[in-house]
C-alpha cells in the first residue's frame, strides 16, 4: 500500500528552526512532484511549496523555508528558518505519484505533523 509518511514538527519558539521530512513508500513507478501544504486552526489548507520540474514557494515563506528531495529515498524535505507564529499549522506532505509506467497520476497524501511556533 502506498502511503506518505511527515515526521520533524514540534514546537519551536519564534525565530526557530525545524526540518520536516515526508517518505513515499510502497509500489510505484515514479514521482512526478512533491510539496507541502498547511493547515491553521480555522482556516483552509494552503500550498506552501513544490518540488517537481521546478521549485516554487508561496509569498509567505519565501526566502525562508527551502523544500528539498532526495529521489533515491523517495522522500522530500521542507527546511523551515525564521519561523514566525503564523506559521502555525499541520503541515501536509502531497505527491503526485504514478502506480505502473501506464498509470494516470494521482495525487497522495500524509497524515500531517503538527508545527506550533510560540514563546
Amino acid at each position: 500500500q502506498l502511503q506518505l509518511v511527515e515526521s520533524g514538527g514540534g514546537l519551536v519558539q519564534p525565530g526557530g528552526s525545524l526540518r520536516l521530512s515526508c517518505e513515499a513508500s510502497g509500489s510505484m513507478f515514479s514521482i512526478e512532484a512533491m510539496g507541502w501544504y498547511r493547515q491553521a486552526p480555522g482556516k483552509q489548507r494552503e500550498w506552501v511549496a513544490t518540488s517537481g520540474g521546478s521549485t516554487n514557494y508561496a509569498d509567505s515563506v519565501k526566502g525562508r523555508f527551502t523544500i528539498s528531495r532526495d529521489n533515491a529515498k523517495n522522500t522530500v524535505y521542507l527546511q523551515m528558518n525564521t519561523l514566525k507564529p503564523e506559521d502555525t499549522a499541520v503541515y501536509y506532505c502531497n505527491a503526485f505519484i504514478k502506480r505502473a509506467s501506464t498509470s494516470p497520476l494521482v495525487s497522495y497524501w500524509g497524515q500531517g505533523t503538527q508545527v506550533t511556533v510560540s514563546s
